[in-house]
């Protein structure tokens, strides 16, 4: 199986450990990841923000890049969730239906690391070790839109060590929602902070999600708070084994 890394923007400018968890993890449990060096932004914020037109050469870029591969595995719930829903309708505004076709045959292979390992890979024990009181948010596209349900919680269960304790009101969002959480940031800030006093309420050491970007709002308002809790992304804990503590 040919597979390949999409690292997104966020986490290829703040967040490069992330990436680096995923093929160490995915080299773990023996497979070659490959990144191609083509790859750039997926088009979400573009489109979210009203730019479709200008989201259209990334549609076209990210698959161009990314077709030859039998799997796409990406940390992001949200652009994953961008690829598989919004790539296609994307493609097909344009009336080209040689890259509709292509979009069409690229955007299914293109997985959540959750869907990944647990689907795709049927595996939900790593071989992972995080000795960590840790509480996990479900972020919203991955609730909403790749509906990935428990796959993060099942692998999560699976780690050595871990003591896993359920977030109050989980499925509530973060506030974040990209440019929402500048064009709104009172309201955004409001949820967060919501959803940053149910963390607390958990006494976890470690706040767990499927997106940066998510953990990023929540770990600055509980950064804020002096809380003691430090966001660390789900691909992280998942690499970690007992010989890195």
């Amino acid at each position: 199986m040919r597979v390949a890394l999409f690292i997104t923007c966020l986490n290829d400018t703040m967040y490069p450990q992330t990436g680096k968890a995923v093929v160490r993890l995915l080299t773990r449990l023996g497979h070659e990841v490959d990144f191609p060096e083509a790859q750039t932004c997926c088009g979400q914020m573009h489109l979210n923000t009203g730019y479709r037109d200008q989201c259209v050469p990334l549609v076209k870029g990210f698959t161009e890049a990314f077709e030859s591969y039998d799997a796409v595995v990406t940390p992001s719930a949200s652009c994953g969730a961008m690829i598989r829903d919004w790539h296609p309708r994307v493609a097909k505004s344009t009336g080209d239906a040689r890259f509709t076709a292509a979009v069409a045959r690229t955007a299914p292979k293109v997985y959540e690391l959750s869907e990944f390992l647990v689907d795709v890979l049927g595996v939900t024990d790593v071989g992972a070790y995080f000795p960590h009181r840790v509480t996990y948010h479900p972020t919203c596209h991955s609730l909403r839109m790749l509906k990935v349900g428990d796959r993060p919680l099942r692998l999560l269960r699976q780690v050595r060590g871990i003591d896993l304790v359920e977030l109050p009101d989980a499925a509530e969002c973060c506030g974040f929602g990209g440019t929402f959480a500048l064009k709104n940031s009172a309201v955004s800030s409001a949820m967060g902070a919501d959803k940053a006093e149910n963390v607390r309420k958990t006494s976890a050491e470690v706040l767990c999600a499927a997106d940066n970007s998510c953990l990023m709002h929540i770990g600055g308002t509980l950064s804020r708070l002096d809380a003691g809790v430090r966001p660390v992304h789900l691909a992280e804990i998942l690499a970690s084994t007992e010989a890195q503590q």
